[in-house]
């Protein structure tokens, strides 16, 4: 099957290394959980969604940083495919973490429905700072609809 599209850009193996740190404070695990309808664990474990809002905020690019590395405008709206997560430890108040990652790949693909899309997938890992700990591993897949490839 031959494509009628430019390959997608070759950004596998793109580090997603952060040099920021994360720490997840009492008061705002508390707003989230309440914001869910859940309390704060007794046993100072934070709401599992920080998996998440961890990886990303501390990650090495912004959205918009990881959109320009795959040449895409992220005006045009990246959307969320899927994130998948593996925890060895929860995330905990108080605790200082970093982050590291990499891009897996990028895939140029035809859509019923988007036309020409992208699609991206990423690997980060939440790390203890002071002893680098992996505590999870997350795989996020977006999807990157690219519509001045349509004809």
């Amino acid at each position: 099957m031959s494509a009628d599209f430019p390959p997608a850009p070759d950004v596998a193996g793109t580090s997603l290394d952060g040099t920021k740190t994360f720490v997840v404070t009492e008061k705002e695990n508390s707003a989230l959980c309440q914001s869910t309808g859940v309390k704060p664990a007794a046993d100072g474990s934070a709401h599992p969604i920080y998996y998440y809002i961890a990886t990303q905020v501390a990650m090495g690019k912004t959205v918009a940083g990881v959109c320009e590395t795959c040449e895409f405008d992220v005006d045009d709206g990246p959307m969320m495919g899927s994130s998948g997560v593996k925890f060895s430890e929860p995330v905990m108040v108080g605790e200082i973490y970093k982050v590291s990652g990499e891009i897996l790949s990028l895939v140029r693909k035809q859509s019923r429905k988007l036309g020409i899309m992208d699609v991206l997938t990423y690997r980060l890992r939440l790390h203890k700072e002071k002893d680098n700990t992996c505590i999870l591993e997350t795989d996020n897949v977006w999807v990157l609809p690219r519509k001045e490839l349509a004809k």
